[in-house]
């Protein structure tokens, strides 16, 4: 199985390889129970004639970044105090670029805000990545670095 250890930083990402080998929102207003609600997604990268790597997957999360930060203005941001910190989040991207078991991490992320959580898992569950041409799953951890924007 591969993996890719993908950093983000707010709106700009970079890719590093993990061992030397590739591996890889509920939203304002709702009660804290509603089920967490993904923010709106548009066209984006053309996934079908895309090749399945790091750059690609760097790309796909990269275009999805806005969703992220929505999640976490609406979550987090909005409160009387400034809170910024990291969410380590980890996924699998199936045989047909599809993700499933997406998650933060909780252990290795400093904002535990469980709506802001429900929220990313949202958004990395609608996400479409390209087939990996093995057609074999790829888990994935993905570092979100969220603060702010003013």
């Amino acid at each position: 199985m591969k993996r890719v250890l993908l950093p983000a930083v707010l709106l700009v990402s970079a890719v590093a390889l993990a061992q030397g080998t590739p591996a890889k929102k509920s939203s304002g207003g709702k009660p804290a129970s509603a089920p967490a609600t993904a923010p709106a997604k548009s066209e984006g990268p053309d996934v079908e004639h895309m090749p399945f790597t790091p750059d690609s997957i760097k790309e796909v999360v990269s275009y999805n970044q806005p969703r992220i930060q929505e999640c976490y203005e609406d979550h987090l941001a909005e409160k009387n105090k400034k809170v910024e910190g990291r969410l380590m989040t980890s996924f699998t991207i199936d045989a047909n670029g599809l993700v499933k078991g997406a998650k933060v991490v909780k252990k290795s992320s400093t904002l535990k805000d469980s709506g802001l959580h429900d929220c990313v898992v949202a958004v990395l569950s609608s996400m479409t990545f390209p087939k990996p041409p093995d057609r074999a799953d790829h888990p994935i951890e993905y570092p979100f670095n969220l603060k702010a924007i003013e």
